[in-house]
């Protein structure tokens, strides 16, 4: 049965205009030139995070190398990018593969049915104009891990009392004026360590509060290998060195980091000393109480908070708050910090799906532990991908290869005649752990509500790119773990 001729109907609707929606859709005009797709995104400008998150010194977290597109090479000096630049890059990179005209800005997924009898999605959305519906084959969200709308905002006792602004960085006023003003910035990981040093650029007086520390290392801000590459070699050659670069460098540091925790900590901690020097103890601030990866590692460019720090530009403390007062914070341990402004970078609320849900035949899904087929398709839901990125890397390395795979398993199902794939719960066995493998206090906070990995391949994400492209480029869509059903008849196979 086909869908109604009064509903649009899409082969693919991506939903998320961020880097790995972009990366999605580029992937599908180059692999699956004829098929009909849109994407959707709520806001109404191209970038998702990057869009998103202005406050000042907003930058990446991981290198451009490899946060970037790997088939449109990331060419500028700052290997650190800013946000601006981030979000530039991923528009240029959405017009050159003509992606633009397929965006819908201001439309937002709210629910999505899955009919068996008439094998599509019936997807629900608010848009400028009012609710609206449309149909596709096959869904694909590329909507992130956590709420656009607000951010996590811990209950601190006395928040009512403080006389000034309480702001949190994911909506930062664009009229703050921070110049000559004491502003206290709570949290430890790269939000805070981003704002910092920025913030005292502005002029303010800053604060760092942290609970406790976490693992920060300095990374060079350029890379002079890769311009002298980019210069002398051809850009697709140059791109793929200077990015396997940064792949290799990465999974080298995350395997000595498990295998020998005490070296890796050691090393780092003894890097903070030589850069903040001897007026600024490192024990406590800098000495982490888990081991390197528990939680992601923080990188500043070019050192950039160690030196406000032993400049005296900036203070950091470490300890538990209290309460809010009208002129500050106080701590448990009875010392006061004053402070005319105060941010919480406290982190995120994860969310998956943008808040949308689920359903099969009205029947709603229940994510919240459900195994997740090679990290993109959630057990016995049909047609549907998420991408979902690394947490030790890059988040563009593991979406680029989800969007590889959704491009091969679309062209299977089409050189088959199926309509229908579902990757089976029973093969995921009994064993469940947890998705997203850090202790950071955002993923245990949305633990409860997110999906889970199986024991083993293909239910389980290796976190090692070497080891997942291995498995992409090895593997096949009909790899016995997938079913299929075709057009009409219901014939599995």
């Amino acid at each position: 049965m086909m869908p109604p001729t009064d509903v649009e109907f899409l082969d693919v609707l991506i939903v998320g205009a961020g880097l790995s929606g972009i990366d999605a859709a580029c992937r599908l005009t180059m692999h699956c030139p004829g098929k009909r797709w849109a994407m959707v995104d709520a806001r109404d400008r191209i970038g998702g995070t990057w869009d998103l998150f202005r406050y000042p010194g907003i930058r990446s977290d991981s290198d451009m190398h490899t946060l970037g597109f790997p088939f449109r090479p990331w060419k500028e000096t700052d290997v650190i990018a800013d946000g601006p630049a981030i979000r530039d890059y991923i528009e240029d990179t959405a017009r050159e593969y003509g992606v633009l005209p397929h965006i819908r800005f201001g439309w937002r997924v709210t629910g999505a049915d899955w009919s068996g009898a008439d094998q599509t999605w019936t997807v629900t959305l608010e848009t400028p104009d009012g609710q609206r519906r449309l149909r596709c084959g096959f869904l694909y969200m590329c909507s992130g891990y956590y709420r656009y709308d607000r951010g996590h905002m811990p209950d601190f006792a006395g928040s009512g009392d403080f006389r000034g602004p309480i702001i949190h960085p994911q909506h930062w006023p664009e009229d703050l004026n921070v110049a000559g003003r004491r502003v206290l910035v709570i949290g430890s990981g790269a939000t805070a360590v981003t704002l910092v040093p920025a913030l005292t650029r502005l002029g303010a007086r800053v604060t760092m509060l942290q609970r406790s520390p976490t693992y920060i290392v300095s990374h060079p801000r350029r890379d002079g290998l890769a311009e002298r590459l980019f210069r002398l070699l051809p850009e697709k050659l140059a791109g793929l060195l200077v990015r396997w670069k940064y792949i290799g460098w990465s999974l080298l540091t995350y395997r000595l980091s498990r295998r020998k925790p005490d070296l890796v900590r050691r090393r780092i901690i003894d890097a903070v000393r030589d850069a903040v020097g001897p007026t600024v103890d490192v024990d406590p601030h800098f000495t982490p109480s888990y081991a390197p990866w528990d939680q992601r590692v923080c990188l500043v460019p070019d050192g950039d908070l160690f030196r406000v720090l032993k400049a005296g530009d900036a203070a950091i403390v470490t300890g538990r708050i209290d309460s809010f007062r009208p002129t500050g914070v106080r701590l448990e341990d009875g010392r006061e910090i004053a402070a005319d402004i105060i941010v919480t970078a406290t982190g995120l609320d994860m969310q998956l799906l943008g808040g949308a849900t689920l359903s099969l035949d009205g029947e709603k899904v229940d994510i919240a532990g459900r195994p997740v087929y090679r990290g993109m398709m959630l057990a016995d839901v049909p047609n549907h991908a998420l991408a979902i990125g690394y947490v030790n890397a890059s988040w563009t390395l593991k979406c680029d290869l989800t969007a590889r795979q959704v491009c091969r398993l679309l062209n299977h199902m089409d050189e088959h005649g199926y309509a229908v794939c579902v990757a089976p719960s029973d093969g995921a066995g009994p064993g469940r752990v947890p998705l997203l493998g850090l202790t950071a206090g955002y993923v245990q906070r949305g633990r409860a509500h997110m999906p889970a990995q199986g024991e083993s391949p293909p239910w389980r994400v290796h976190q090692n790119y070497l080891a997942d492209l291995a498995g992409f480029l090895f593997s096949k869509p009909a790899d016995g773990t997938l079913a299929f059903e075709r057009r009409h008849d219901g014939d599995k196979k």
